[in-house]
């Protein structure tokens, strides 16, 4: 148990040097070019902090585990949306939304999300081919992403461009070796975070759903407090719709697509799959409270990001003590 909380402790501090190093690569990437970074964070950036959750769930896919596959997406855009953007965002009194980039990710989530809740509710059985079409949808909105980027529409002003840029190959390093960082501490802080969890006899289902899918999540935590603290809000909140979104096509799609698997259905409320009356409910109101009135007055209010932290914590309660 000691050697574990060593482990845990090692891997959370890797975690903070890696989203140091990851998120000042792609701020400079993104001032290079005259892209805005909300852009890179919902592409670039959200790929990046998105690799632990690839590589949990897809481990987790192939060897039958399919509790953890589903409940680690399913719980890692709860954690990324009801606690770390709420954390930025009730940090901030308001925060400006450029809508132009904002809205490209938050609709493909929403589409992905109709497939996604169409199949949970219906059959329950996730086939590869609906791996197979969220892992296109992944495909789609990457190819849409970078034409926008580089089409002229959603490019900087000049005078946004007025940081000292580094060589380029030290930005790309810079956001390699933060990649890099951040996945080797996600998976320290997971496997010996599971390792304490269970000490103290912790359910499966409710491990993937909070405390994997918070390790899993911890770089966007990490890249979102360090892009706050450096004055890149916007390339926080990209992130997390972004990696949100990739939580969806790309983490699922590819657990799928390796093992398909049905809906776990370990946890019942008033008899009927827990999943399908509060994981997936709350998964949506907790997207659309904070993109749909983003979307429509171009700002982020501080009392969402209360909201949205009063939401989880109650989520929270009710995996472990319901």
């Amino acid at each position: 148990m000691i050697k574990a909380i060593i482990l845990f402790l090692i891997g959370f501090v890797l975690l903070i040097k890696g989203g140091d190093w990851f998120v000042d690569g792609a701020v400079g990437i993104a001032h290079r070019y005259h892209i805005p970074e909300i852009l890179i964070g919902a592409t670039v950036v959200s790929i990046g902090t998105t690799i632990p959750e690839v590589m949990v769930s897809s481990i987790a896919a192939a060897v039958g585990q399919s509790q953890t596959a589903y409940g680690n997406a399913i719980g890692s855009i709860i954690c990324n949306t009801a606690l770390i953007s709420a954390i930025t965002i009730a940090a901030k009194a308001s925060a400006d939304v450029d809508t132009r980039t904002f809205k490209t990710p938050v609709i493909f989530f929403f589409i992905a999300a109709l497939l996604y809740c169409g199949v949970a509710y219906t059959t329950g059985y996730f086939s590869r081919a609906i791996g197979i079409i969220l892992l296109s949808i992944f495909v789609i909105y990457m190819a849409i992403t970078v034409r926008q980027a580089f089409s002229g529409k959603l490019v900087m002003d000049a005078e946004d461009d007025q940081v000292k840029e580094n060589p380029l190959w030290k930005d790309i390093l810079f956001l390699i070796l933060g990649a890099a960082v951040i996945a080797v501490g996600a998976k320290l802080l997971v496997d010996n975070g599971k390792i304490i969890a269970a000490g103290f006899g912790v359910p499966e289902s409710v491990i993937a759903l909070t405390f994997i899918a918070l390790g899993t999540s911890l770089p966007e935590l990490v890249t979102a407090i360090t892009s706050l603290v450096k004055g890149h809000a916007a390339l926080s909140l990209g992130n997390i719709v972004g990696a949100n979104l990739f939580n969806l096509v790309l983490v699922s799609g590819m657990a799928i697509t390796i093992q398909p698997f049905n809906i776990p259905a370990d946890k019942l409320l008033a008899g009927r799959n827990a999943s399908l009356v509060v994981d997936i409910p709350v998964m949506l109101f907790v997207m659309a409270f904070m993109t749909i009135p983003a979307l429509c007055t171009k700002k982020l209010r501080r009392y969402q990001g209360i909201v949205l932290l009063l939401i989880y914590a109650c989520y929270v309660a009710f995996q472990f003590f319901f």
